[in-house]
């Protein structure tokens, strides 16, 4: 870190006085440092940096090397079209005691070489190349992904080593069955029984259901649930596993409206988490999508909140518990002001930081005592924070949420018995399950309209053959097998667009767990993917928190060992 903040401010420095270290006098012919030459800038800036000369020299050889390796590069890839491309290694398989390597290749080539290539030379089964912040198509050349000469590259471990299966197709089950399963909670409708079936809502800071078109509710769903599961493998020190997820919702945040967005506070949130990642990872080569990053969630903290937090204030009545987000902002803006050699700017957020600190991290005593009273330490905390720490207030606090929190179960459990009511008489009219509960959906819960929505559905005459052949040609011109294609149809209530996009997701096949039972394999009466249903939402439940303030949960120990960090380094580099 205190390397990068130096070759940062030399940098400055140099381009100012319009410096360069690889021509002459500062290079020979020979590409050999001018030693002269040399040693008077070393004084110079030593003198303008107050920094020893011998740590100035050091730093601009360092620089003086690497820009004369970057002409050369450049000058190969102009003559041949070879690009040298710089990765991040994964800290635990280090390529003797580095933590980069450089590949050379072709960039009209697909990725999967790039791929393969680093697999062979790392030893490495299982991982996924990122670029800006967006994960590497295989099957896709470089230059199609925005790669570059001189591109910078990390390698993540995709899974964890002890548990994930070597074989490929299955890992690619594994990620399909987390999506289908999130899938599975997006549709649920709330007619199911309220123990065993478990739905999801998108909600506003206080808990309220907004109502968002289905098709946005889905997608917003997957990427809150990918998210999620980041979140839980950030938790458990898994930072390369967690970026991954984390990079795929945000993927999918891409696919909800912009207006949905800018009343969620998910979005911002999720960058702050990847950039969280980032450094838990030590890549500061990621800099520049750092930034972005960091601006784009305070940009959306900024439309969700207020300008000066009014419109949260106005909602929960209270501003303290998100500030936990904003000390974990200016955190990491400390740090990328630091590494970019703006000391005054690190200074002036690291104190910021400080500042919230002391105001967010709850007295013992005032924990006790409101943990006394009944409250758990997660209630304790976040009340405390909200409450600028007035442990009446607080208990108030902690009371009047537990109110709310009920009276959100009850409504929802009305909301559960009145659906389920409702699907009851539409199932003694005839109407199968899933088509009664498509209807419902559409009129918000309304038996009359739900009636008629079925009613005109009933209506419009069944689909011929000769309409479905020519459904299954249209998939069949993208390349997917007929009986393929109809078995994707038949699945997605012949839909041709989501026909596609479930035989895209699953390489032109459709997943055997997707694919209906037959009646040799299911007697009448049974519910064999009812039941398997319930397994994957049970499986993906576990890492959904149960409070959906829990992201604003933070200890605040992992920012403290970072603030202190930066402290340290800040205070060496001002005091000179």
């Amino acid at each position: 870190m205190a390397d990068r903040n130096v070759e940062a401010k030399l940098k400055k420095e140099l381009k100012r006085d319009k410096i360069q270290l690889w021509k002459v006098p500062y290079s020979d012919d020979e590409q050999q440092p001018g030693h002269a030459h040399m040693q008077e800038l070393a004084e110079r800036y030593g003198t303008l940096l107050r920094m020893p000369g011998s740590e100035v020299a050091d730093a601009l050889e360092v620089i003086r090397v690497r820009a004369l390796k970057r002409g050369q590069r450049n000058q190969t890839f102009k003559e041949s079209g070879v690009a040298t491309l710089e990765l991040l290694l994964p800290r635990d398989c280090k390529k003797g005691s580095k933590s980069k390597m450089s590949l050379e290749t072709r960039l009209d080539v697909c990725a999967q070489e790039l791929i393969d290539r680093i697999a062979e030379e790392v030893g490495l089964e299982s991982f996924k190349v990122i670029l800006n912040g967006k994960t590497l198509n295989g099957g896709l050349r470089l230059d199609q992904q925005g790669v570059g000469n001189h591109s910078k590259m990390m390698v993540l471990k995709a899974f964890d080593p002890a548990s994930a299966p070597r074989d490929l197709e299955a890992r690619e089950r594994n990620v399909q069955r987390t999506r289908r399963g999130f899938g599975i909670l997006s549709e649920r409708d709330g007619s199911d029984d309220l123990q065993t079936a478990p739905f999801l809502e998108v909600a506003d800071q206080k808990g309220n259901p907004l109502k968002i078109p289905q098709k946005e509710k889905k997608a917003l769903i997957l990427a809150m649930g990918l998210h999620e599961k980041g979140r839980a493998l950030m938790k458990r020190k898994r930072h390369d596993d967690a970026l991954c997820h984390l990079l795929q919702a945000d993927l999918h945040f891409s696919e909800c409206g912009s207006a949905l967005l800018g009343v969620v506070d998910n979005h911002g949130v999720l960058q702050l988490d990847v950039v969280w990642c980032y450094q838990a990872l030590e890549a500061l080569s990621c800099l520049d999508d750092g930034r972005e990053r960091l601006r784009l969630a305070e940009d959306c903290f900024l439309r969700c909140y207020g300008e000066r937090q009014q419109r949260l204030l106005m909602i929960k009545g209270n501003t303290g518990q998100e500030d936990v987000l904003f000390l974990r902002l200016h955190l990491l803006q400390s740090l990328l002001a630091f590494v970019d050699g703006d000391d005054l700017q690190a200074q002036r957020q690291l104190e910021q930081v400080e500042s919230l600190y002391a105001r967010l991290c709850p007295d013992a005593d005032k924990m006790t005592q409101l943990m006394v009273l009944g409250f758990s330490e997660r209630e304790a905390r976040l009340a405390l924070r909200a409450c600028h720490g007035d442990v009446h207030e607080a208990a108030l606090l902690v009371s009047d949420r537990r109110e709310e929190r009920e009276q959100l179960r009850q409504r929802e459990r009305q909301k559960r018995k009145q659906m389920k009511a409702s699907s009851a008489v539409l199932a003694e009219a005839g109407y199968v399950a899933g088509e009664a509960a498509a209807a419902l959906r559409r009129a918000n819960g309304d038996l009359d309209k739900a009636f008629q929505i079925l009613l005109d559905a009933s209506q419009t005459p069944p689909t011929s053959n000769r309409s479905l052949d020519q459904k299954v040609r249209q998939l069949s011109y993208l390349g997917f097998e007929r009986s393929a294609s109809e078995a994707a149809l038949a699945l997605t209530g012949g839909d041709v667009r989501s026909a596609a996009e479930l035989l895209t997701e699953n390489r032109g096949a459709v997943p055997s767990e997707a694919t209906p039972p037959s009646e040799e394999e299911e007697e009448p009466g049974t519910s064999s993917g009812s039941t398997d249903d319930s397994e994957l939402v049970n499986e993906i439940l576990e890492d959904i928190p149960r409070d959906e303030d829990d992201y604003l949960d933070l200890t605040l120990e992992e920012e403290l060992q970072l603030l202190n960090t930066i402290k340290t380094h800040l205070a060496r580099s001002l005091d000179r």
